[in-house]
């Protein structure tokens, strides 16, 4: 009865059933929603520009009203008819798919990556092909490996930067060396404010045709305001984002008061980002202590976003830990097989977590292992 664009019908993983099973108050490592992590926001003030945007009158402009995509625009230091706002990132990528590919071509993107790129394309009816990212010192990418991967259908090349969960940014030799493919670039830079080491500049090409992303759900906190934005560079610009007002005329998805009160949410943000920033600072620089007294683990480089990776010994399956982990000590963790890591021995943490169950699961982990 239904298409095949989704496992509409997929079996509920173990995870989620031991989860559901433990007895008692779980610990979970794994929170990302900045609304549920214990930060102090200003309501009041988040408040009343909103209440003041309610009052606005609907106007439908497919590329966003021109305030919003002024304000971006500045935040961005481009030109506001480069910018297009859309409800989420995840229009804006299935925007982008319509707009590159035809149902049956591909997309290259790195692995290990965020399990949505997958379901996003499914439902385009398009595949992602995957590059790895090799860890020398640092996630690095291989041009070469990229290279291997091109075919006939190949109609763009995804990066996530910094990726989710490495946490390493496209360096600037690697953004070259991607545009010189000729290939049109997707750049999620949602996480790109939030650097925790050596960053790296915004993929923003004149060379090639480039869709930088970003939006309010990590930028400033707000996931539940549903807005974001792409920012097309490079030749062929102009042709695209006529494309793209084609496309986003059918949905008009982003509501109205959000738009309206963009250029002060804008203004509020930095206050929210510094305090996502210290959180997970701080959380960082205590995993690397208590990591530090276990011999056998190993906290990988970060440079930015709100991820970390632990290495641990390949004694079980990673599965096996995180159920482990659940059944046994109440701790939740991501385990490296959700993010396509290549082998087993490597766990995910969320550096959002509140401290005091972020600090008391680290030691959990490092109880439970030895």
């Amino acid at each position: 009865m239904f298409s095949k664009r989704a496992p509409w019908n997929a079996a509920v993983n173990r995870l989620t059933i031991a989860r559901q099973a433990y007895r008692g108050t779980l610990l979970d490592l794994t929170n990302s929603n900045p609304t549920k992590a214990g930060l102090s926001y200003p309501f009041d003030e988040l408040a009343e520009v909103m209440g003041r945007a309610a009052r606005s009158t609907y106007d439908p402009q497919p590329l966003g009203i021109a305030s919003a995509r002024e304000a971006v625009a500045r935040e961005l230091s481009c030109d506001a008819d480069d910018v297009v706002i859309t409800a989420s990132t995840s229009e804006a990528y299935s925007f982008l798919f319509k707009l590159l590919c035809d149902p049956g071509d591909a997309v290259l993107t790195a692995k290990p990556s965020y399990p949505l790129l997958e379901h996003l394309a499914g439902l385009e009816l398009i595949g992602l092909h995957y590059f790895p990212l090799e860890f020398h010192k640092r996630w690095e990418i291989d041009p070469g490996r990229i290279h291997g991967l091109l075919t006939d259908r190949t109609r763009a090349v995804l990066v996530v930067n910094p990726n989710n969960p490495t946490g390493s940014y496209v360096s600037t030799i690697e953004q070259g060396a991607i545009a010189r493919f000729g290939l049109p670039v997707i750049s999620d830079e949602v996480f790109h404010p939030f650097a925790l080491g050596d960053g790296a500049p915004s993929f923003v090409r004149d060379d090639v045709l480039t869709f930088t992303l970003g939006g309010l759900s990590k930028s400033a906190g707000l996931p539940h305001y549903k807005l974001g934005w792409i920012r097309v560079s490079g030749p062929g610009k102009s042709d695209a984002i006529g494309a793209l007002e084609l496309i986003a005329d059918n949905f008009l998805s982003v509501a109205t008061p959000v738009q309206v009160a963009l250029p002060e949410l804008l203004k509020i943000a930095p206050a929210i980002r510094e305090a996502i920033q210290k959180r997970t600072s701080a959380n960082l620089a205590t995993l690397q202590t208590i990591i530090a007294n276990d011999p056998a683990a190993t906290v990988l480089p970060v440079e930015g976003g709100w991820s970390a990776i632990i290495r641990v010994p390949r004694i079980e399956s990673d599965e096996a830990l995180a159920l482990r982990l659940i059944e046994e000590h109440g701790v939740v963790v991501h385990p490296g097989y959700f993010f396509d890591f290549d082998a087993d021995g490597y766990i995910v943490v969320s550096l959002l977590t509140e401290p005091e169950i972020f600090n008391e699961g680290i030691a959990r982990i490092i109880a439970a292992r030895s």
